[in-house]
Order: structure tokens, then sequence, then C-alpha cells
């Protein structure tokens, strides 16, 4: 997720992706992140979401 300090690396394990903006889901973690997804693959996370449900209204 963006933000201070040094940038995390997440293992997706289910990546959405709607316009230029995407869901994902990392491995070993149940929550879901929002961020922009980028043409070379990379992803800026800048919200998280504690189930799917939570982050399908926050697109």
């Amino acid at each position: 997720m963006a933000g201070p300090g040094p940038h995390e690396i997440l293992r997706p394990e289910i990546v959405l992706g709607f316009h230029g903006l995407c869901l994902v889901k990392p491995v070993h973690d149940d929550h879901w992140y929002m961020g922009s997804l980028y043409d070379d693959g990379s992803i800026d996370c800048w919200a998280a979401y504690g189930d799917l449900y939570e982050a399908l209204r926050g697109l």
C-alpha cells in the first residue's frame, strides 16, 4: 500500500481489473486492496477492505 515508509510488495492470489483500477487479494491475506493497474503489470494500492463485497462497493 502507498504511504510513508518503504513500499510493500504483495504476492497476489487474485487480481480483478476494472478499466485501470483493480482489486487484489494477496496470498495468505483475507483483505482486498484497491489500486491502479499500470500497463507494465504493476499495481499501486491505496485502500484496503475486509472482504470482496466491501471492495466492490468501493469501486
